[in-house]
């Protein structure tokens, strides 16, 4: 089970994750950019993703990063339309895209297989470039991320968002990003830094019921993979949102049994509110633990520019989901009831 430092396979892979990133832009960067400059002239309306698990995560993060560098409208596929219904939808030569780590998931095969029919433009990023979504797909985005054994994803997860970067800003040629997106490998070291720090702030989880995971904006999907991992691991019932929709209802619950992880890197946006949430949250009982700006609680996050910072910010909420899995007896290699591979239909 363990790996070169002693530990559990999932801690070795958080470790591994700034060099399949770096391998992943090394094999990648002229690909994506002739696959970038052939949909920019077919000129792409809007782009429809389809995933699941944390890899519909990732799509959050498409979501925004096409959005926001380009101002392409970006949907989520419902498989089940297709797989329970049988009704695909019209895309209009929108670009399709399935991410999957494994591939093997039958609905966003069938996905991308009806798109593909229908004659949209097709990529699968996928870690096993000779999968069924790999052949289902026109184009194909290896990851590179190499065999992932542990049971949560990590690197796929993280080579999936800089597999959606390098594709954002190749389509939109964003030469200054694209060139702060390879140093993201250095500041993602920097990130597995946490250790001390997400060690403390899992004992604040130890015996918590639910939890909270708020952000803002880019960091939308960060809150959602890091309440996932605090669900796989830890079995611990952690919801994420929006602070904005926090706010407007939810944020009645804040009490001292409600742990709330707030994503507010330095230097973004949304910083400033996420503080005024944070003094609010105190204010009404609930722990807070901040991922973001060194401080009093904080797991520190490194400041990079706000587009690329989704990559460093979810290292922190790795490891503290791996120590509130140990904290709260848990194995964090064996999940408990789930497997690496779903194959949902």
């Amino acid at each position: 089970m363990s790996v070169g430092d002693g530990r559990s396979v999932l801690h070795g892979e958080i470790f591994e994750q700034p060099a399949a990133v770096a391998h992943l832009l090394e094999r990648e960067r002229r690909h994506v950019a002739v696959l970038s400059a052939g949909w920019r002239r077919a000129n792409v309306p809007f782009v429809l993703v389809a995933a699941r698990g944390t890899s519909d995560n990732a799509a959050r993060y498409a979501k925004y990063a096409f959005g926001l560098a380009s101002r392409l409208p970006v949907a989520l596929a419902a498989p089940s339309l297709i797989t329970l219904y049988g009704v695909p939808p019209r895309l209009r030569g929108a670009l399709v895209i399935g991410i999957s780590q494994s591939g093997r998931s039958p609905d966003i095969v069938e996905t991308i297989a009806a798109a593909r029919s229908a004659g949209s433009p097709t990529l699968a990023i996928v870690n096993d470039p000779e999968s069924p979504l790999a052949r289902a797909a026109a184009e194909v985005l290896p990851l590179h991320a190499g065999v992932e054994r542990s049971v949560a994803a990590t690197k796929t997860y993280t080579t999936a968002l800089a597999a959606i970067a390098l594709l954002v800003l190749s389509f939109a040629r964003r030469r200054k990003e694209l060139d702060a997106l390879l140093a993201m490998p250095d500041a993602m070291g920097r990130a597995l830094r946490s250790e001390a720090a997400a060690h403390r702030a899992a004992r604040v989880l130890e015996r918590a019921d639910r939890a909270v995971v708020l952000a803002r904006g880019l960091h939308y999907a960060t809150a959602f993979e890091i309440a996932l991992k605090l669900k796989e691991l830890a079995l611990l019932l952690a919801e994420p949102f929006s602070a904005a929709d926090f706010q407007h209802g939810p944020i009645a619950m804040a009490e001292k049994d409600l742990p709330v992880i707030l994503v507010s890197p330095p230097a973004t946006r949304p910083e400033a509110e996420m503080r005024a949430v944070a003094r609010d949250l105190a204010r009404r009982g609930s722990p807070v633990i901040r991922i973001g700006p060194r401080g009093n609680g904080a797991i520190p996050s490194p400041a990079v520019p706000e587009f690329l910072a989704p990559l460093v910010s979810v290292i922190p909420g790795q490891r503290l989901a791996y120590h509130a899995a140990l904290a709260r007896g848990f194995d964090p290699d064996r999940p408990r009831g789930i497997r690496k591979v779903t194959e949902t239909r």
